[in-house]
Protein backbone atom coordinates (compact mmCIF):
# COMPACT_ATOMS: atom_id res chain seq x y z
CA UNK A 1 0.00 0.00 0.00
CA UNK A 2 1.28 3.74 -0.80
CA UNK A 3 -0.22 6.87 0.40
CA UNK A 4 -0.35 9.79 -1.74
CA UNK A 5 -1.05 13.55 -0.87
CA UNK A 6 -3.61 14.48 -3.54
CA UNK A 7 -4.67 17.80 -4.73
CA UNK A 8 -7.86 19.19 -6.39
CA UNK A 9 -7.76 21.65 -8.94
CA UNK A 10 -10.72 23.45 -8.91
CA UNK A 11 -10.82 23.91 -5.19
CA UNK A 12 -7.30 23.74 -3.80
CA UNK A 13 -8.73 20.64 -1.24
CA UNK A 14 -5.91 18.19 -0.45
CA UNK A 15 -6.27 14.86 1.11
CA UNK A 16 -4.64 11.48 1.13
CA UNK A 17 -5.82 8.46 -1.54
CA UNK A 18 -4.21 5.11 -0.87
CA UNK A 19 -3.18 2.77 -3.85
CA UNK A 20 -1.86 -0.51 -4.06
CA UNK A 21 0.80 1.32 -6.27
CA UNK A 22 2.10 4.07 -7.85
CA UNK A 23 1.09 2.65 -11.79
CA UNK A 24 -2.25 1.79 -9.54
CA UNK A 25 -2.61 5.77 -8.85
CA UNK A 26 -1.51 6.26 -12.73
CA UNK A 27 -4.29 3.77 -13.72
CA UNK A 28 -6.94 5.18 -11.70
CA UNK A 29 -6.15 8.88 -13.14
CA UNK A 30 -6.15 8.20 -16.63
CA UNK A 31 -9.93 6.37 -15.77
CA UNK A 32 -11.30 9.31 -14.59
CA UNK A 33 -12.02 7.50 -10.88
CA UNK A 34 -9.97 9.83 -8.52
CA UNK A 35 -12.82 12.28 -6.92
CA UNK A 36 -11.67 15.30 -4.48
CA UNK A 37 -13.96 13.87 -1.44
CA UNK A 38 -14.42 17.60 -0.81
CA UNK A 39 -15.65 19.31 -4.08
CA UNK A 40 -16.36 16.56 -6.10
CA UNK A 41 -13.39 17.06 -8.83
CA UNK A 42 -12.31 15.06 -11.11
CA UNK A 43 -8.92 16.92 -11.95
CA UNK A 44 -6.94 15.69 -8.93
CA UNK A 45 -3.11 15.87 -8.83
CA UNK A 46 -0.64 14.20 -6.13
CA UNK A 47 0.32 17.26 -3.87
CA UNK A 48 4.05 18.04 -2.57
CA UNK A 49 4.55 15.82 -0.18
CA UNK A 50 7.67 15.66 2.28
CA UNK A 51 9.44 12.32 2.67
CA UNK A 52 8.72 10.52 5.79
CA UNK A 53 11.86 9.83 7.58
CA UNK A 54 11.14 7.85 10.81
CA UNK A 55 13.92 8.62 13.81
CA UNK A 56 16.24 5.30 14.67
CA UNK A 57 14.85 3.87 16.62
CA UNK A 58 17.37 4.43 19.76
CA UNK A 59 15.89 8.00 19.33
CA UNK A 60 12.49 7.03 19.60
CA UNK A 61 10.55 8.23 23.24
CA UNK A 62 6.99 7.18 23.98
CA UNK A 63 7.05 3.47 22.63
CA UNK A 64 7.78 5.28 18.63
CA UNK A 65 4.84 7.96 19.01
CA UNK A 66 7.06 11.32 18.44
CA UNK A 67 6.60 13.71 21.43
CA UNK A 68 5.38 16.27 19.28
CA UNK A 69 2.67 13.96 18.63
CA UNK A 70 2.14 12.66 22.17
CA UNK A 71 1.57 16.56 23.39
CA UNK A 72 -1.07 16.64 20.30
CA UNK A 73 0.95 19.86 19.05
CA UNK A 74 0.78 19.41 15.02
CA UNK A 75 3.74 17.64 13.15
CA UNK A 76 6.23 19.67 11.56
CA UNK A 77 9.50 19.11 10.18
CA UNK A 78 10.65 16.74 7.43
CA UNK A 79 8.36 13.87 9.09
CA UNK A 80 5.07 15.64 8.82
CA UNK A 81 4.99 13.96 5.06
CA UNK A 82 4.41 10.99 7.21
CA UNK A 83 0.25 9.71 6.18
CA UNK A 84 0.34 8.30 10.40
CA UNK A 85 1.41 11.27 11.65
CA UNK A 86 -0.61 13.55 10.16
CA UNK A 87 -3.81 11.33 11.01
CA UNK A 88 -2.78 11.02 14.54
CA UNK A 89 -2.34 15.16 14.22
CA UNK A 90 -5.37 15.49 12.92
CA UNK A 91 -7.22 12.95 15.40
CA UNK A 92 -6.40 14.63 19.25
CA UNK A 93 -6.49 11.94 21.73
CA UNK A 94 -5.95 9.20 19.31
CA UNK A 95 -2.98 7.05 19.57
CA UNK A 96 -1.37 5.38 16.03
CA UNK A 97 -3.33 2.15 18.07
CA UNK A 98 -6.76 2.80 18.17
CA UNK A 99 -6.01 4.37 14.51
CA UNK A 100 -4.80 0.86 13.08
CA UNK A 101 -7.41 -0.95 14.73
CA UNK A 102 -10.30 1.63 13.17
CA UNK A 103 -9.17 1.09 9.47
CA UNK A 104 -8.43 -2.77 10.59
CA UNK A 105 -12.01 -2.89 11.40
CA UNK A 106 -13.19 -0.86 8.61
CA UNK A 107 -11.05 -3.21 6.11
CA UNK A 108 -12.59 -6.04 7.68
CA UNK A 109 -15.71 -4.74 7.03
CA UNK A 110 -15.41 -4.27 3.73
CA UNK A 111 -14.12 -7.58 2.76
CA UNK A 112 -17.21 -9.17 5.14
CA UNK A 113 -19.70 -6.88 2.94
CA UNK A 114 -17.54 -8.08 -0.48
CA UNK A 115 -17.59 -11.68 0.32
CA UNK A 116 -20.91 -12.43 -0.97
CA UNK A 117 -20.53 -10.30 -3.62
CA UNK A 118 -19.64 -10.67 -7.36
CA UNK A 119 -17.25 -9.04 -9.29
CA UNK A 120 -18.43 -7.42 -12.48
CA UNK A 121 -15.09 -5.69 -13.16
CA UNK A 122 -16.08 -2.71 -16.14
CA UNK A 123 -19.65 -3.80 -16.52
CA UNK A 124 -20.55 -2.55 -13.31
CA UNK A 125 -22.63 0.55 -14.70
CA UNK A 126 -24.34 -2.04 -16.63
CA UNK A 127 -25.21 -4.66 -14.50
CA UNK A 128 -26.40 -1.73 -11.46
CA UNK A 129 -28.59 -0.76 -14.14
CA UNK A 130 -30.33 -3.99 -15.23
CA UNK A 131 -30.54 -4.80 -11.75
CA UNK A 132 -32.08 -1.33 -11.14
CA UNK A 133 -34.61 -1.16 -13.57
CA UNK A 134 -35.97 -4.91 -13.52
CA UNK A 135 -33.71 -6.27 -15.96
CA UNK A 136 -32.09 -8.77 -13.91
CA UNK A 137 -32.33 -10.07 -10.62
CA UNK A 138 -31.07 -8.04 -7.81
CA UNK A 139 -27.83 -9.68 -6.14
CA UNK A 140 -24.77 -7.99 -4.23
CA UNK A 141 -21.58 -6.92 -7.09
CA UNK A 142 -18.62 -4.46 -6.91
CA UNK A 143 -16.77 -3.54 -9.95
CA UNK A 144 -14.78 0.02 -11.82
CA UNK A 145 -16.90 2.81 -13.14
CA UNK A 146 -14.91 6.50 -13.91
CA UNK A 147 -16.16 9.17 -11.66
CA UNK A 148 -18.27 10.60 -14.83
CA UNK A 149 -20.36 7.37 -14.70
CA UNK A 150 -21.02 6.81 -11.04
CA UNK A 151 -22.29 10.18 -11.03
CA UNK A 152 -24.69 9.12 -13.70
CA UNK A 153 -25.66 6.01 -12.08
CA UNK A 154 -26.12 8.18 -8.90
CA UNK A 155 -28.37 10.63 -11.16
CA UNK A 156 -30.77 8.05 -11.92
CA UNK A 157 -31.07 6.83 -8.40
CA UNK A 158 -29.07 3.45 -8.39
CA UNK A 159 -27.63 2.91 -5.41
CA UNK A 160 -24.42 2.73 -5.32
CA UNK A 161 -21.38 3.35 -2.98
CA UNK A 162 -17.43 3.72 -3.29
CA UNK A 163 -15.68 1.32 -1.96
CA UNK A 164 -13.04 2.78 1.23
CA UNK A 165 -10.18 0.07 0.53
CA UNK A 166 -9.12 -0.47 -3.28
CA UNK A 167 -8.86 -3.83 -3.84
CA UNK A 168 -7.87 -6.62 -6.54
CA UNK A 169 -9.76 -7.68 -8.86
CA UNK A 170 -9.60 -11.69 -8.58
CA UNK A 171 -8.00 -12.36 -12.47
CA UNK A 172 -5.34 -10.00 -10.92
CA UNK A 173 -4.45 -11.75 -7.98
CA UNK A 174 -1.52 -14.75 -8.03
Amino acid sequence: MIVFDLKCLRGGHVFEGWFGSSEDFERQKVGGLLLCPFCGDVEVEKAVMAPAVGAKSNQRDGGGVPARLQSGAPAEGAAAGAATERTLSMHKGMDSEKVGKLMQALAHAQAEALADSEWVGRRFAEEARAMHYGEEDQRPIHGEVDAREARDLIEEGVEVAPLLFPIVPPKAQN
